[in-house]
């Protein structure tokens, strides 16, 4: 069973060293994925496989909610201007959906590596 509490906490870490590491591109994001992933897996504890789940799922969880909120927008606007335009905008939703989904994936690659070692430590 996920445990929430250590999803949102790795997803909090990532947040905060992910806006005081933006001095260093790249670097510093990656940097923020790894500990917040380890911060995930560490307090959801129980091994290797329950550390990466827990990992991946805080560094998704930023990933995820920009897509959501890219779909509810391009759906709203498009309803605002018209049937034809919902239609369209709908379709723009979905396809930012599904193109947000798939980088919040890749993107959480290094919060997966980091909880599955604060899986093994925790």
């Amino acid at each position: 069973m996920t445990d929430w509490r250590a999803v949102l906490s790795g997803f909090a870490v990532i947040v905060v060293l992910g806006l005081l590491g933006a001095v260093v591109p790249g670097i510093g994001q990656l940097i923020a994925g790894l500990v917040g992933g380890f911060v995930a897996g560490y307090l959801a504890g129980g091994g290797l496989g329950r550390g990466l789940w827990h990992g991946l799922l805080a560094g998704a969880f930023g990933g995820l909610l920009v897509g959501i909120a890219l779909f509810l927008l391009f759906t709203v606007v498009g309803v605002a201007l018209g049937p034809m335009e919902g239609v369209l905008g709908g379709l723009l939703g979905a396809g930012a959906l599904a193109v947000a989904l798939a980088v919040a994936l890749l993107a959480a690659v290094d919060s997966a590596i980091g909880g599955a070692i604060g899986g093994l430590v925790g």
